[in-house]
């Protein structure tokens, strides 16, 4: 089967000397396929048009020559021929991702401190291959094998947590790790904001910390509430204590989740605004304490505004 491609070409001046390798970066970034010098094809999508007009904006900008084609034959190949091009381009991206998640595997199992971290950059990275993975890579298969099997050794932990507020009544010690930002903000302000009220918070090292009975870990490697496959702690809370009826919550969950795994899944036009002013907070505020009680206005502002939204009183 034919099929259009985009092709751009472009014409860079020796100097400034970054220049080219700027440029070839952006190229790679959008998963562009190069078959020969200053000659660069995608499928012909909408995500591509507007990836490779920016680069010759850039381009351009920046004092060079940049053209682009929509053509139905390039450098002589068929069509398969340039699908499988792409195919073999992104083959040793997903080996060496498949290497990396042998390793987060491994973590888990082991239930190192450093699996969390790890697997967060692990979904990271999968999702950014698989955006540029246009014609599915066989190599594919191999890395969401594993990418299941992690899961199901995470889900295998989750399904062990249970809801302790609602079993051991109020006012419980909650744990997280030092140095909160967005999720362990945004989290312990709906721990005391919906589920425990009288809730008190302890800020630990994770390699230092030893769980006493009764504490209630969040945002922590195997704690009884944290990342949960594709969620954040915050979200795992929400679908935990039955908080998704509330829609303001649940927009609140969506932009937290965009800022925390930063895959823009759900790209609410609140999100770079939270964002910012949680990040700015943190800059000036070093005590974990402190953060927990001025974030706790930033949520309570804008989960307010999100429920006027979603509710807007009638005049």
């Amino acid at each position: 089967m034919e099929s259009t491609w985009l092709l751009l070409l472009h014409q860079i001046p020796p100097s400034p000397p970054y220049f080219r390798a700027k440029v070839v970066r952006w190229l790679a970034q959008v998963g562009s396929l190069s078959l020969k010098n200053s000659a660069y094809v995608l499928p012909d999508t909408e995500d591509a048009m507007e990836d490779f007009q920016w680069i010759c904006r850039e381009v351009i900008k920046l004092g060079g020559g940049a053209w682009l084609f929509r053509c139905a034959a390039v450098a002589g190949m068929t069509s398969e021929e340039i699908r499988q091009s792409f195919r073999d381009l992104r083959s040793p991206d997903y080996e060496a991702l498949t290497e990396e998640a042998r390793v987060v595997r491994n973590l888990t199992r082991a239930k190192s401190d450093t699996a969390e971290a790890a697997y967060i950059k692990l979904c990271r990275r999968n999702e950014n291959l698989r955006r540029i993975d246009f014609f599915n890579c066989p190599e594919r298969t191999n890395l969401q094998e594993l990418m299941t099997e992690i899961e199901e050794l995470r889900s295998a932990k989750a399904n062990r947590m249970t809801v302790p507020v609602e079993m051991g009544g109020k006012g419980k010690l909650w744990v997280t790790r030092k140095g909160i930002r967005v999720d362990r903000i945004g989290s312990a302000w709906l721990i005391r904001r919906f589920i425990d009220p009288q809730a008190s918070f302890r800020f630990v090292t994770p390699n230092d910390y030893v769980h006493k009975t009764g504490e209630i870990r969040f945002d922590m490697f195997e704690g009884e509430f944290t990342h949960a496959g594709d969620r954040c702690t915050f979200e795992a809370l929400v679908q935990a204590n039955d908080l998704g009826a509330d829609a303001a919550l649940v927009a609140l969950a969506e932009i937290v989740h965009d800022i925390d795994l930063k895959d823009e899944r759900y790209q609410r036009q609140e999100t770079i605004g939270l964002a910012h002013l949680i990040n700015g907070m943190c800059l000036r505020v070093p005590t974990d304490a402190e953060r927990l009680e001025r974030g706790a206005v930033i949520f309570d502002s804008l989960y307010h505004g999100l429920a006027e939204a979603a509710n807007p009183r009638s005049s």
